[in-house]
């Protein structure tokens, strides 16, 4: 049974944005899932869309927003972006947060109810340090 669930972006520094809602095909994904569902989702938004600017969870390699000098608008691969989204993950550039839990085993199965909160927490480096 599909469910729909909005995923919220948040930093340290107290920023809070909605990422959009998503559709989930299952109520027990893994995190590893709910990253590739929304990477996939955001890249084909952004390759259907006009705007420049690509707002997702982890930001396109330079190569891809400038090509010789000249600004071009990228067509995004969802599984280089995954890719990077899976590294960032693992590397604690971002938390993944299940009803205010945070969840650190990307294949850990959840169990996923239509008022559950999914956050995405950026971490934000200390400035200086």
């Amino acid at each position: 049974m599909p469910l729909t669930l909005p995923l919220l972006d948040e930093t340290t520094a107290g920023e809070s944005r909605s990422a959009g809602t998503f559709q989930f095909d299952t109520a027990n994904p893994t995190v590893r899932e709910i990253i590739r569902l929304r990477v996939q989702q955001e890249v084909a938004r952004f390759n259907a869309a006009e705007y420049e600017v690509f707002q997702g969870l982890v930001q396109p390699e330079e190569s891809e927003r400038v090509l010789n000098g000249v600004r071009t608008r990228p067509v995004l691969d969802w599984q280089k972006q995954f890719a990077k989204a899976i590294t960032a993950f693992k590397g604690n550039g971002f938390l993944v947060l299940l009803d205010d839990r945070q969840i650190t085993d990307l294949d850990e199965t959840l169990h996923l109810t239509a008022q559950s909160k999914i956050t995405f927490l950026r971490l934000v480096p200390l400035i200086g340090g």
